[in-house]
């Protein structure tokens, strides 16, 4: 296997940067698939675990797992673009392939990431393939948002034109999700790489972006391939997620094309919902509460607690529990 590498030592050309939050169930499968592709590649490289500040046992499994991984233990719980921000900032290699803890490599997908990355000097990104754990595909390029995608996701006609991902050639792509994506830090590095702003969601599409603005581009390798097992929330915390989901889609809009354009998309962001949250009425098996709640956050998409707020009530609770030792 090429040697996990220290700042001493010769410099790494990936860096696998792995972002966990209470995650001690998947970490283990993605730490031991990293330790698989370093075996797969002919350079060196080195791991790094950044643990936002969870409650199991995710940072014990990091720091004792043979792949030897340089672990960042957070004692407060910030959001998804700034810990990726640090690993990238962290990170000693020419790329670094960022993952969640609940992803999981293919054989070969760091590889062939790393391939089309140096095929196209002009690549600022390259996501893989996302698979379901039944083996699935799952979207994971798309063009980004505007009132024509907009719309098209309003007609139900997303995947034909807001869809990106598929099988085939590696591609030029909008963005990629960042569950698996490989990254060229020096450009990154350039545009001050994610914006803590987004918190989570909406942060990696913002990024590449501005990428593109710069003169990067992404691209979408489908022969890369990665297990993303993102379990659902229920309850509570479901309804958080799609506030902070709709929230970060607004500030990208107003962002990047202003907040009347912004206005101008809510009803058409919140149409399909309420057209699932009416058949899921009548259909068996199927709640409406969830669609009502998307319906709610992409129209008063201000409104509501999301991620953020838990992670700063999280916070404010630990902070006597770490006065007083």
């Amino acid at each position: 296997m090429p040697p996990a590498v220290s700042p001493g030592s010769s410099t790494p050309l990936i860096s696998f940067c792995v972002v966990g939050t209470n995650g001690a169930a998947f970490l283990p499968a993605c730490l031991d698939a990293i330790e698989r592709e370093q075996r797969l590649l002919d350079q060196a490289t080195e791991v790094l675990v950044l643990d936002n500040a969870s409650t199991d046992d995710s940072v014990r499994i990091a720091r004792e797992h043979p792949v030897g991984a340089r672990v960042i233990a957070l004692e407060r719980r910030e959001g998804k673009a700034a810990n990726d921000s640090r690993l990238l900032d962290e990170a000693h290699g020419r790329y670094a392939l960022l993952l969640n803890e609940d992803s999981e490599l293919r054989a070969g997908a760091a590889k062939e990431l790393l391939d089309a990355m140096e095929r196209d000097p002009q690549a600022g990104c390259a996501g893989a393939t996302l698979l379901r754990p039944d083996g699935r595909e799952q979207p994971s390029a798309w063009r980004f948002p505007t009132f024509s995608t907009t719309l098209a996701q309003a007609l139900l006609l997303h995947r034909r034109f807001v869809v990106q991902s598929g099988s085939g050639p590696t591609r030029k792509v909008d963005w990629c999700q960042s569950a698996c994506l490989m990254v060229r830090v020096q450009a990154s590095a350039m545009i001050g790489h994610l914006d803590p702003e987004y918190f989570v969601y909406g942060d990696e599409v913002d990024l590449q972006r501005r990428l593109a603005d710069a003169g990067w581009h992404t691209l979408h390798v489908p022969a890369a391939r990665c297990v993303h097992h993102e379990g659902l929330s229920t309850g509570r915390g479901a309804q958080r997620r799609i506030v902070e989901l709709h929230r970060n889609h607004e500030r990208y809009l107003v962002a990047h094309h202003g907040p009347g354009y912004a206005r101008l998309c809510r009803p058409l962001v919140a149409f399909p919902y309420l057209l699932r949250a009416v058949a899921a009425v009548v259909l068996p098996g199927h709640s409406p509460r969830r669609y009502w709640w998307h319906v709610r956050a992409a129209l008063l998409p201000r409104h509501g607690e999301g991620i953020r707020e838990a992670a700063e009530a999280f916070n404010a609770a630990r902070e006597p529990q770490a006065a007083a030792h």
